[in-house]
C-alpha cells in the first residue's frame, strides 16, 4: 500500500516534482513522509503540512492511502 506525498509551490520547484507514491510501510508520521518522499532532506523551516487536507504537523501519524501535502510558508500584503 502506498501514501500520496504532494509539493507545493516553491517546494514542488526545489523537490523537482508535484507528487510521489512512497510505501506506507516506510511511514509512520508526515514528518516520516518528507524524509522518504525526499531522500532524506531537510525539511525548511515554518513549512505547512496537511493529512487528507487537514492541517496538522509533522508529527502527525500517516497510514496507506492516506494523501500528505506540504506547502510553503504563506505570505501576503
Amino acid at each position: 500500500m502506498t501514501l500520496t506525498v504532494r509539493f507545493f509551490a516553491s517546494l514542488r520547484e526545489a523537490i523537482g516534482c508535484r507528487q510521489i507514491e512512497i510505501d506506507a510501510a516506510r511511514a509512520d508520521t508526515a514528518g516520516d513522509a518528507w524524509r522518504v518522499a525526499t531522500g532524506g532532506r531537510p525539511i525548511p523551516d515554518r513549512v505547512l503540512v496537511a493529512v487528507n487536507l487537514e492541517y496538522t504537523d509533522l508529527e502527525a501519524p500517516v497510514c496507506a492511502g492516506d494523501e500528505v501535502a506540504f506547502f510553503p510558508p504563506v505570505t501576503g500584503g
